[in-house]
Formats: structure tokens, C-alpha cells, sequence
């Protein structure tokens, strides 16, 4: 019987353990700051769809500005909204942008849209 020694060490360097460390921070870092910019569309979403209780477009802007104070939003307005009607249903349609400053000139944008049922 004969035994087959392993020449070489399994596992990660050192080396490879800070680059593999230093990419999940990175991706931690950028993750944490865009994790407020969605929960921010999620309350736009919220505030279009109690918006569309209203039958005019001053009542139904009116209602979204209501709501976007409450939930202290700040990306649109109820300027900013296109509001039209899909048979006898009031439709709120929205579009905006954010930017995630990496470092130096990067940036990171993310562009949300949505659109009430």
C-alpha cells in the first residue's frame, strides 16, 4: 500500500482572503446606501396609489403632496406625476432617478419607475 502525500495546502491565502474581504465590504458599503433609495420607491408606490382616490388632477396631486409629506419623500412631487385614466380607473405614472457616489468621479445610478394598477 502506498500513501500519496499532498504536496500542496488547501484553502485561501491570506492574500485572497483580504481581496474576497475587501469586495463584500465594498458591496456592503454600496448595498447600504442604496437600500434607503428603494424603501423611498416603495413609499412613492404607497403615495400613488392612495393618490388615485382622487377625480381630478389638482385632487389627485393634492393627495400624493399630502402623502409625500407624511412619509417625508423627497424624489417626486406631485408635480412630477403623469396622471391619466385607463377606462373608468385613475392612473398614476411615475419616474425619477438616484445618484450613489462611489468614489472620486464614479457615481452609481438607479432609475426607479412605476405605475399605479
Amino acid at each position: 500500500m502506498k500513501r500519496q502525500l499532498k504536496s500542496g495546502q488547501r484553502g485561501i491565502s491570506f492574500v485572497g482572503l483580504l481581496i474576497v474581504g475587501g469586495v463584500l465590504v465594498f458591496a456592503g458599503v454600496i448595498l447600504a446606501q442604496a437600500t434607503p433609495t428603494f424603501f423611498e420607491f416603495l413609499s412613492v408606490q404607497k403615495a400613488a396609489n392612495k393618490a388615485t382616490a382622487g377625480s381630478t388632477v389638482a385632487e389627485v396631486r393634492s393627495i400624493f403632496d399630502k402623502a409625500a409629506q407624511i412619509d417625508d419623500i423627497k424624489a417626486v412631487t406631485g408635480k412630477d406625476l403623469e396622471i391619466g385614466k385607463e377606462g373608468d380607473k385613475v392612473v398614476v405614472s411615475f419616474a425619477y432617478s438616484r445618484e450613489i457616489h462611489i468614489g472620486g468621479p464614479a457615481y452609481l445610478l438607479l432609475k426607479y419607475s412605476g405605475k399605479t394598477k
